[in-house]
């Protein structure tokens, strides 16, 4: 049922495809002037956003909205209930989304009060985002660095949005930061010299294994929800969720950028580097057809991207206290560092991580990392 807000702004639930197709393209129009925003596909925000295609839908309750002024879009957003992580942190916590608009307070504050009417009528106590949709896809709105293009899987937003979200009494929960370092960057003598001593000949280095996929992604998601299992936020995949994403990354996969460390025959650390596709789809407008797959496959398979992302990397949680646990880290980010400089990759981004993560935001810098992004999600309570 479409509402009425001040300022004759229209709130219209996204109820069907059409409606969901001009959901997804509005930021495209928001975007028309900044040479930064890459396009993501429209395959796959389609397929992102279906409850027949992302197993997110199973445990989670989403409702879309647009806004319309005019007989013109000129916002959206996005409300979420996760039964995953309430299930984890029972706090009456619901999550919001999608968020995209024109720098106008009065559009904002009509997109947020309808996603917090929505959650508050479903008993939730606050409101945290933007995740799009879960804090497994994307998350965080973009707060510092626009001025470079967004990598694989992370966002692009208008430096606007941050302070209209303030004004309307939300606050910073946490930033993440990404990071850029040049795959040309050693690891420094003295890291180099700790790595070659004997306690470390208990660790072995591995690629991932394409013909035992399936069994190397149970090991690489088993590891990560050990890792990550106290950091904030975090959410465990759900088995659908695991294959769903093992399935749509498939074909990105290079095995020799992925790593695996083996502590006495047992795989106890893992990362993660994908090329980064957005840089292949920069130009594609959205569109794969007519001739988009040609350049996709193209630039991806022939001629090659220059740059790529880390999006995972985890150690044991029993090991990461520990002096092989230490080095773990520096010895399959050199490991994969050495693979994507002799494919033609020259940087790689690191993200994302969180401020508070001292031990990881270290590791980072220390192999030439450089924070150059940063993402905040935001918190309001719902009185």
């Amino acid at each position: 049922m479409t509402a009425a807000c001040p300022g004759g702004i229209e709130i219209l639930p996204v109820d069907g495809k059409a409606s969901l197709d001009r959901f997804i393209r509005l930021p495209m129009a928001l975007h028309r002037d900044d040479p930064y925003y890459i396009p993501p596909l429209l395959l796959e925000r389609r397929q992102a956003l279906s409850a027949k295609h992302n197993p997110f839908f199973a445990h989670a309750e989403v409702a879309f909205w647009l806004a319309r002024r005019n007989g013109v879009d000129v916002g959206r957003i996005s409300a979420q209930i996760d039964a995953q992580a309430l299930k984890r942190r029972p706090d009456r916590t619901g999550h919001f989304g999608m968020l995209a608009c024109i720098d106008d307070p009065a559009v904002a504050a009509a997109l947020t009060a309808t996603a917090e009417a929505w959650l508050k009528a479903r008993g939730m106590a606050t409101v945290m985002g933007p995740f799009n949709l879960s804090i497994n896809e994307e998350m965080g709105l973009l707060v510092d660095g626009f001025d470079h293009p967004p990598c694989l899987l992370m966002g692009h937003d208008r430096a606007y949005l941050g302070p209209l979200l303030e004004g309307l009494g939300y606050a910073k929960a946490k930033d993440v930061f990404a990071y850029l370092s040049p795959t040309s960057a050693d690891l420094s003598p003295a890291i180099l010299r700790r790595v070659e001593r004997a306690e470390y000949r208990r660790i072995t280095l591995r690629p991932l294994d394409m013909a035992r996929y399936d069994q190397e992604i149970a090991v690489l998601t088993d590891i990560f929800n050990d890792a990550w299992s106290e950091n904030w936020g975090f959410v465990p995949l759900t088995e659908a969720e695991i294959a769903h994403t093992a399935k749509a990354l498939k074909p990105l996969i290079d095995p020799k950028l992925v790593c695996f460390a083996d502590v006495d025959g047992e795989p106890a650390a893992f990362l993660v580097c994908l090329p980064n596709l957005n840089e292949a789809i920069r130009d594609l407008g959205g569109r794969l057809l007519p001739f988009g797959w040609v350049k996709l496959l193209w630039r991806l398979k022939v001629a090659g991207v220059t740059s790529s992302r880390i999006p995972l990397m985890g150690v044991r949680r029993r090991h990461s206290k520990g002096i092989l646990g230490a080095m773990m880290p520096f010895m399959i980010i050199n490991a994969v560092r050495k693979h994507a400089l002799a494919r033609g990759i020259r940087s790689v981004e690191m993200s994302w991580i969180l401020e508070d993560n001292l031990p990881m935001n270290n590791i980072i810098t220390s192999v030439g990392g450089v924070p150059y992004k940063t993402y905040r999600i935001y918190r309001k309570d719902l009185a």
